[in-house]
């Protein structure tokens, strides 16, 4: 290869840096060095910084011509020469080089290096971040052994020295989020989120994160209340998980609650307005009535119910018959 590329460069010098490029990445992939290594060399080579970003991966590496990592949140330059990791994907890793025309070996760099790149995150970051079921099972599943859990993570994406959460939901596969990352849409189903842990303490996140869940609504008429809850906003309510069982028989006030509803279709909403509000006319607006009217209603309420729910520990009362209500959901 050296004498190839010393014919190479006498007859074209571009063609024989080229060739030296490529050699020069084959020895790096066969020694089976790491990400940052490649871009170093990305960088040294070209004589500019060099930069990689895989956000799905949460990979981010930048090294300076002198081969100093020194990395930066700023947004590349669109004039930068960049290549994709992937054929047709967006770009991932830059050549901090503006103002002038790519050069053919700036072009062969960017290759050479995105593609040892891609073959290292992907032999150690997993292709499918964040959503490969067996891995996600794997992580959350406390009689795993801690390696095998610390691997499943590390296929995952997920950085062992960071925070995650799990995420549950009524029907569906468990999730895996970065602590600082999105839960849910806004449109999506009932969600349970688990408390932010280290990676090896996701089992027990995913375990609140199912205790969180069934304290859930749907958000309806028929059953109002917050359709996502994060585990860690719970407090002491979580104890009430504890000695309710899905599916058992409604206790007194739950059952009271069933019959006024079924009496009153505005009953469960405007109720739900006044536990969930600081004050009467915060749950006039929250149910969408005039402050008149909620008082109106809640007079009937409370001869359906058989309890007041405008004193402090009538409403107490209702908040727990409400959540309670949730809670025996089979």
């Amino acid at each position: 290869m050296k004498e190839l590329a010393g014919r190479l460069t006498a007859l074209d010098p571009d063609a024989g840096a080229a060739v030296r490029v490529i050699a020069y990445f084959d020895r790096l992939a066969e020694a089976r060095v790491g990400v940052e290594a490649l871009v170093r060399g990305a960088a040294v080579l070209a004589g500019v910084p060099a930069r990689l970003v895989d956000a799905d991966r949460r990979v981010r590496v930048r090294v300076e011509a002198d081969g100093t990592r020194r990395d930066s949140d700023l947004t590349p330059d669109p004039e930068w020469p960049c290549a994709a990791l992937t054929p047709g994907g967006a770009p991932a890793l830059w050549l901090e080089r503006a103002g002038a025309v790519p050069s053919v070996v700036d072009a062969v760099i960017l290759e050479r290096a995105a593609g040892a790149a891609r073959l290292v995150l992907d032999r150690t970051r997993g292709r499918a971040p964040l959503d490969d079921p067996a891995l996600v099972e794997t992580v959350l599943d406390a009689t795993a052994g801690e390696p095998a859990r610390l691997h499943a993570a590390r296929r995952l994406g997920l950085d062992p020295q960071a925070a995650a959460r799990a995420v549950a939901v009524p029907s569906g596969r468990p999730r895996v989020v970065a602590a600082g990352g999105p839960v849910t849409e806004s449109a999506g189903p009932r969600t349970g989120v688990g408390p932010a842990v280290p990676v090896l303490d996701l089992p027990r996140s995913w375990a609140a994160a199912r205790t969180a869940l069934r304290f859930t609504a749907e958000g309806t008429a028929q059953d109002p209340g917050p359709r996502v809850v994060y585990a860690d906003e719970l407090g002491g309510i979580a104890l009430l998980a504890e000695v309710v069982v899905p599916g058992a028989e409604p206790p007194p006030d739950v059952q009271a609650l069933e019959a006024a509803a079924a009496d009153a279709p505005w009953l469960l909403t405007t109720l739900y307005a006044v536990v969930a509000t600081a004050s009467l006319r915060a749950a006039a607006t929250e149910a969408n009535v005039h402050h008149s009217t909620l008082q109106d209603r809640l007079t009937q309420a409370e001869h359906l119910l058989g309890w007041p729910v405008r004193t402090p520990q009538g409403r107490l009362r209702l908040h727990l018959a409400l959540t309670t209500r949730r809670l025996t959901r089979a």
